[in-house]
């Protein structure tokens, strides 16, 4: 069994009375500004242009703007489980490996150049390191690496 217990209504508080009071003063009054057109805002002022590029002395030539590019390797080369030997010297070592228009070519210590067709330019990509030097001439790259 249930019993409803009736308590006497309480008064308002202070607060809900200043509340009843603030909101019946601004009752139909309108806020400024609201129902007046906005302002057009200015046109964008286009930022100042900075050149945050390096030098032009400092710059790298991008992939597209060299005919080739090269690193030594030193260590016998061994693709496919067979070490790779000059095909005119027999050396097995000291090699220049060059890649250039989607080609890897392998330079002997005597000058010998030969197409290695189980090289491929990912291969290549992974196994250099960055550029250290950007040459005009490939002689001048061959000089360079010692060659």
């Amino acid at each position: 069994m249930f019993h409803r217990i009736r308590r006497r209504a309480k008064e308002p508080s202070e607060a809900q009375r200043n509340f009843a009071e603030l909101h019946a003063q601004l009752q139909g009054q309108i806020p400024p500004g609201f129902g007046v057109p906005a302002t057009p805002e200015p046109e964008p002022v286009e930022p100042a242009v900075v050149d945050d590029f390096l030098p032009p002395e400092l710059r790298v030539p991008s992939h597209d703007q060299v005919d080739g590019r090269m690193m030594p390797w030193a260590q016998p080369l061994v693709l496919g489980g067979e070490m790779v030997a000059c095909a005119e010297c027999g050396a097995y070592r000291d090699w220049l490996i060059l890649s250039t228009r989607g080609e890897i070519w392998l330079r002997c210590q005597a000058g010998h150049q030969q197409l290695e067709t189980r090289i491929d330019t990912a291969w290549y990509n992974r196994h250099s390191g960055p550029a250290d030097a950007t040459f005009a001439t490939f002689e001048d790259c061959l000089r360079h690496l010692g060659h």
